[in-house]
């Protein structure tokens, strides 16, 4: 008899389409009363199946046909195959929006991680008013973005800017900032209106994080002598990969194809300084009526954000895959 504790036989590693041979005979071995348990589960999932089909299937395989064709606005176009993507490859606003969407995408997700971090750290070891603040911190977010992102817009104002009021009162500056005037300022702006807005998601979401941490293990590293900086590199950080890893995915989604918050403040401006994917591809496609090389624009961002995606997710199973070896 094998001793206590342990391990006897482990499952056999998993083969590409196991789990769909698994299941169809399963179903084929099925009782009848299961039979019409799954049937009725299907029946459930058919309203959200449907709304996926509608809005999200059907848009996107209609977004790849209208790119491979010269369709305008009141004319259905000719199939042109590859003709506008490589019309936007050589198109030098397009390659300015694509440095800006990878520059915008990896600064705001990075500022937004470092401030979340350390908003967490601070809402995880109050004493008290801790739902107050916890709720407080959710109101950037939760605020439609269109009337938050017009407050921030008529606050940069050159003539009538609270910020460069207060920096004058300040004794920081003389003279009036535009802020959304010059190329670097404005895009350096929208990031930092983005930062704001996306905080207290990274924030909430960590402080999450942290307050699954057992407070033996910071008394372990605590006898062993670390100190507050390396508690928090040897044991915090650690254990948060995981929720840090999934937050950064859904922020790398959202900030790679933003719109709103773009568009509002700067509308791609000054001299197409600021266009993103999502905001070039609007300007062609709605605004010019070119209704394919729109559709082109924007499945431009589909591979690279498929590719990080791909990386973020295996990233995260290879830590998941970690923790169960050495959990076994």
């Amino acid at each position: 008899m094998a001793a206590s504790g342990t391990r006897v036989s482990s499952l056999p590693p998993s083969r590409p389409g196991s789990s769909l041979a698994s299941g169809l005979r399963r179903l084929r071995q099925a009782t009848a009363t299961e039979r019409r348990e799954w049937r009725f589960a299907l029946v459930l999932l058919m309203p959200a199946i449907l709304m996926i089909g509608t809005f999200v299937a059907y848009p996107f395989v209609r977004g790849i046909w209208l790119s491979l064709t010269d369709t305008v606005v009141g004319r259905e176009g000719d199939f042109v195959g590859a003709q506008n993507f490589a019309k936007l490859w050589n198109d030098s606003i397009f390659q300015r929006a694509a440095q800006n969407t990878v520059f915008y995408t990896a600064a705001a997700t990075l500022l937004k991680l470092v401030m979340g971090m350390v908003v967490a750290l601070m809402l995880n070891n109050l004493l008290g008013f801790k739902r107050i603040l916890r709720a407080s911190m959710l109101l950037p977010w939760i605020v439609p973005t269109v009337l938050s992102t017009l407050a921030w817009k008529w606050m940069l104002d050159p003539t009538f800017s609270i910020v460069n009021w207060l920096l004058f009162q300040l004794g920081l500056i003389r003279f009036r900032v535009d802020w959304l005037g010059g190329p670097v300022m404005a895009l350096w702006s929208v990031i930092l209106v983005n930062v704001w807005r996306g905080t207290p998601f990274f924030a909430i979401t960590l402080l999450a994080g942290l307050q699954t941490i057992s407070q033996e293990v910071y008394e372990a590293a605590s006898i062993d002598g670390a100190n507050a900086w390396q508690r928090f590199w040897t044991v915090t950080w650690p254990l948060l990969m995981p929720v840090t890893m999934v937050v950064m995915l859904f922020s790398v989604i959202q900030t790679f194809a933003d719109f709103q918050l773009v568009y509002i403040l700067t509308g791609g401006g000054p001299a197409n300084s600021t266009h993103l994917f999502a905001t070039y591809a609007y300007q062609i496609g709605v605004a010019t009526g070119k209704l394919g090389e729109g559709a082109a624009a924007s499945l431009a961002m589909f591979p690279v954000l498929f590719m990080v995606v791909l990386f973020q997710l295996w990233y995260i199973r290879r830590g998941e895959g970690g923790v169960t070896k050495r959990g076994a």
